[in-house]
Protein backbone atom coordinates (compact mmCIF):
# COMPACT_ATOMS: atom_id res chain seq x y z
CA UNK A 1 0.00 0.00 0.00
CA UNK A 2 2.92 2.70 1.20
CA UNK A 3 4.53 1.72 -2.32
CA UNK A 4 1.58 2.69 -4.39
CA UNK A 5 1.27 5.71 -2.48
CA UNK A 6 5.05 7.09 -2.85
CA UNK A 7 4.44 5.58 -6.69
CA UNK A 8 1.53 8.12 -6.62
CA UNK A 9 2.68 11.40 -5.11
CA UNK A 10 6.18 11.16 -7.29
CA UNK A 11 4.45 11.19 -10.56
CA UNK A 12 1.86 13.76 -9.06
CA UNK A 13 5.17 15.60 -8.50
CA UNK A 14 6.40 15.27 -11.88
CA UNK A 15 2.93 16.16 -13.56
CA UNK A 16 3.22 19.26 -11.55
CA UNK A 17 6.35 20.26 -13.50
CA UNK A 18 3.68 21.14 -16.58
CA UNK A 19 3.37 24.00 -14.99
CA UNK A 20 6.96 25.30 -15.78
CA UNK A 21 7.02 23.73 -18.47
CA UNK A 22 3.68 25.54 -19.87
CA UNK A 23 4.93 29.00 -18.79
CA UNK A 24 7.97 28.96 -20.45
CA UNK A 25 7.35 27.17 -23.66
CA UNK A 26 4.27 28.42 -24.32
CA UNK A 27 1.98 31.25 -24.28
CA UNK A 28 -0.47 29.83 -21.70
CA UNK A 29 -0.81 31.58 -18.17
CA UNK A 30 -0.33 29.03 -15.18
CA UNK A 31 -0.37 32.01 -12.58
CA UNK A 32 3.31 32.83 -12.80
CA UNK A 33 4.68 36.10 -12.01
CA UNK A 34 5.47 38.56 -14.60
CA UNK A 35 7.79 40.48 -12.24
CA UNK A 36 11.99 40.33 -13.25
CA UNK A 37 13.47 37.45 -10.96
CA UNK A 38 15.93 36.96 -8.79
CA UNK A 39 18.65 36.29 -11.18
CA UNK A 40 18.67 40.24 -11.87
CA UNK A 41 18.07 41.99 -15.36
CA UNK A 42 14.84 41.55 -17.04
CA UNK A 43 14.83 38.00 -16.65
CA UNK A 44 10.94 36.75 -17.17
CA UNK A 45 9.32 32.99 -18.27
CA UNK A 46 8.99 34.49 -22.34
CA UNK A 47 12.96 35.98 -22.51
CA UNK A 48 15.55 33.65 -23.94
CA UNK A 49 16.91 32.54 -20.45
CA UNK A 50 13.37 31.69 -19.24
CA UNK A 51 12.57 29.59 -21.73
CA UNK A 52 16.30 27.62 -20.65
CA UNK A 53 15.02 27.28 -17.11
CA UNK A 54 12.77 25.40 -18.46
CA UNK A 55 14.49 22.60 -18.90
CA UNK A 56 14.95 22.68 -15.19
CA UNK A 57 11.57 21.93 -15.27
CA UNK A 58 11.81 19.19 -17.71
CA UNK A 59 14.66 17.57 -16.37
CA UNK A 60 12.57 17.86 -12.69
CA UNK A 61 9.33 16.01 -14.53
CA UNK A 62 10.94 13.19 -16.23
CA UNK A 63 13.18 12.51 -13.04
CA UNK A 64 9.90 12.14 -10.94
CA UNK A 65 7.80 9.94 -13.44
CA UNK A 66 10.75 7.64 -13.43
CA UNK A 67 11.35 7.47 -9.95
CA UNK A 68 7.55 7.02 -9.89
CA UNK A 69 7.50 4.17 -12.32
CA UNK A 70 11.25 2.85 -10.47
CA UNK A 71 8.89 2.61 -7.32
CA UNK A 72 6.10 0.58 -9.40
CA UNK A 73 8.56 -2.01 -10.83
CA UNK A 74 10.32 -2.64 -7.09
CA UNK A 75 13.45 -1.36 -8.24
CA UNK A 76 15.62 0.63 -5.41
CA UNK A 77 17.30 3.07 -8.21
CA UNK A 78 13.80 5.40 -7.15
CA UNK A 79 15.70 7.32 -4.32
CA UNK A 80 18.21 8.65 -7.00
CA UNK A 81 16.42 9.48 -9.22
CA UNK A 82 14.10 11.29 -6.69
CA UNK A 83 17.24 12.78 -5.58
CA UNK A 84 17.97 14.12 -8.86
CA UNK A 85 14.22 15.50 -9.64
CA UNK A 86 14.21 17.14 -5.95
CA UNK A 87 17.59 18.77 -7.11
CA UNK A 88 16.11 20.10 -10.56
CA UNK A 89 12.98 20.72 -9.19
CA UNK A 90 14.76 23.08 -6.34
CA UNK A 91 16.79 24.92 -8.81
CA UNK A 92 13.78 25.48 -11.21
CA UNK A 93 12.17 27.50 -8.30
CA UNK A 94 14.93 29.88 -7.53
CA UNK A 95 13.76 32.31 -9.98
Amino acid sequence: MLQYLVMIVLIAHGIGHVTGIMESWTSIEVGFSDKPWILGGNYTTETTVGKAWGVFWLVALFAFLGSGISVAMGSESWRYTALIGSVFSILAIVP
